[in-house]
């Protein structure tokens, strides 16, 4: 087994429905969201998932020298930003590629898959 993560992208702009565009879209999302979280934990292949808050409430953490420099916001200044994620532990890259086009169903976002290095 080879644990995945699968980083949702979405714009770094959104209103109040999220990138939705409605209370019922966002809703009807969610609850997509929730049926696939728990079929990942039926399958067994569940590991860890959240969501993220807006990437304006980010703190960036310099500890290279000294004193660390706290910063307020992003480290990137970007129009898209990760806006959850799962990690999943699953047999091969073809089961994970499989389960983040159903998670990007699921929640209506674009989904990136990248293996954790030294486990894939």
């Amino acid at each position: 087994m080879a644990h995945y993560l699968l980083a949702v992208h979405g714009p770094a702009e959104m209103d109040e429905f999220g990138t939705y565009g409605s209370e019922e879209k966002m809703e009807e999302a969610y609850a997509a969201t929730d049926a696939f979280n728990e079929q990942l934990r039926a399958d067994g292949y569940w590991v860890f998932a959240g969501g993220l808050q807006p990437a304006a409430t980010a703190t960036v953490v310099d500890g290279q020298s000294g004193t660390p420099v706290l910063t307020a916001g992003s480290y990137l200044d970007t129009k898209e930003v990760i806006g959850g994620f799962w990690v999943i532990d699953v047999p091969d890259l073809d089961v994970a590629l499989e389960i983040a086009a159903k998670g990007s169903k699921a929640c209506g976002g674009k989904v990136e898959v990248r293996p954790f290095a030294g486990l894939a």
